[in-house]
């Protein structure tokens, strides 16, 4: 049976190998983790749909493929025939017995087959192999999946001289890394000693992560496909800090998380986005595509990159809710445990660069959705307040938004809707 990479939503086109957590001829129950696969939105471990014995590893670590392209193949328990009942006459005692090449038949101690089962697979004895002068035509005989041999032909390597460790000696992808990888830092060993004896080198370079890779392939998607407009917005939130401030504590104790600045202006956000729908939708060749539901996603930076979890139907949330579930969605992005769902079917991205101490920014649009919006750091500083200067806790936000979509009347009145929100947060504002 043939394994594919599963399709994880409309918006996600391919994935990138990044762990094979089995090898070629490792049991696999249903529902086992087969490999760990990153895509532009979330890491994930692929399950097997079926019980069975991996014969063939089709996607080689780092690779990238679209989703529904095959990655492996698994002989399952139902391909398996039993042993016939009629008893067949014993081969001389001189002589191996014969592997039997039949679909659905179970071969013992021979190298597996693909994922036909067919192919005239052989098992030279072990004599054989020992009485070769040098073993080179026994090794010859080997058969390599396609991603072993596509990696060799990359590298320029013979596959007879790497050692495999798989099911009769197979050559796996990662016995051909590993001497790919022995290679390299023998033919690099000379040339760091003659750079030494010239002085450091003035450049480092820093590989690139499969995370860097994605959020590197969506970003230049969105900045070479998206022509986009830009606006920014200050606003008096000194109601918004007192407010939080009064319930920050009774909250913590009631509810065990943390009430933030970002949990009141979700709510806005979403409240606005309602109001103006235009914010919340995407475009299409022949249409503009309006969401009926919020999803807001939320950008959390975690050590690879940053990921963005989407919190679902957000306007229907009050701001305890929001908070909770906002909560939980961020600690599962810092462990990396967020599943496809929770990172699926956003419509708005919110950015609360603030928190790293930016007071104006302006982000990328998080592709294919219509705008993203950052929120900057509070900071207190002197407002003319009718014809007095006052100290008020003043915020930024800004506004990045398709402008295929939407111009500059509708961007602004979703940014007015989202300042008078939060400028009316008040002592007596509720969050329940």
């Amino acid at each position: 049976m043939i394994i594919e990479l599963p399709q994880v939503g409309e918006s996600v086109t391919e994935g990138t190998i990044v762990q094979w957590l089995k090898q070629v001829g490792d049991s696999v129950e249903r529902y086992d983790p087969l490999v760990e696969v990153l895509t532009d939105k979330v890491s994930m471990e692929v399950p097997s749909p079926v019980t069975g014995i991996i014969t063939e590893i089709l996607a080689e670590e780092g690779q990238t493929l679209p989703m529904g392209a095959p990655i492996a193949s698994i002989q399952t328990e139902d391909a398996v025939e039993p042993a016939s009942p009629i008893e067949s006459p014993s081969p001389p005692a001189s002589e191996p017995p014969q592997a039997v090449d039949r679909i659905g038949v179970l071969l013992k101690d021979v190298a597996p087959v693909g994922p036909t089962g067919s192919g005239n697979v052989t098992a030279p004895a072990a004599q054989d192999v020992s009485e070769s002068a040098s073993g080179r035509n026994a090794r010859r005989r080997r058969r390599y999946s396609p991603a072993v041999q596509r990696l060799a032909d990359e590298h320029g390597i013979d596959l007879e001289q790497v050692q495999g460790t798989g099911i009769s000696q197979r050559v796996t992808l990662r016995d051909a890394r590993a001497y790919i990888e022995a290679r390299a830092e023998a033919a690099a060993a000379p040339s760091i000693s003659a750079t030494a004896g010239s002085g450091s080198p003035d450049e480092e370079r820093l590989p690139l992560s499969p995370v860097r890779r994605a959020i590197a392939a969506n970003m230049t998607r969105s900045a070479s496909e998206i022509p986009v407009a830009w606006t920014v917005s200050d606003l008096d939130v000194s109601g918004l800090v007192r407010r939080r401030e009064a319930l920050k504590d009774e909250f913590m104790q009631r509810e065990g998380v943390n009430l933030t600045y970002l949990h009141f202006i979700i709510k806005a956000v979403a409240e606005s986005l309602r109001e103006n729908p235009l914010l919340n939708s995407s475009w299409s060749e022949d249409a503009i595509i309006l969401k009926r539901r919020i999803n807001i996603g939320i950008a959390v930076a975690v050590p690879d990159g940053l990921v963005v979890p989407v919190l679902r139907d957000a306007d229907a949330l009050s701001i305890a809710g929001i908070a909770v579930r906002a909560a939980a969605l961020t600690a599962r992005a810092r462990q990396g445990k967020l599943g496809v769902e929770d990172v699926q079917a956003g419509t708005f991205t919110l950015n609360n660069t603030g928190a790293l101490g930016s007071i104006a920014s302006q982000p990328i649009i998080n592709h294919p959705q219509a705008a993203i919006l950052t929120t900057e750091a509070i900071v207190r500083r002197p407002v003319v307040i009718g014809d007095a200067i006052g100290i008020r806790s003043m915020m930024n936000i800004c506004l990045t938004f398709d402008h295929r979509i939407m111009d500059g009347a509708e961007a602004s009145a979703f940014m007015n809707a989202v300042k008078r929100r939060l400028e009316a947060i008040s002592d007596e504002t509720g969050i329940y």
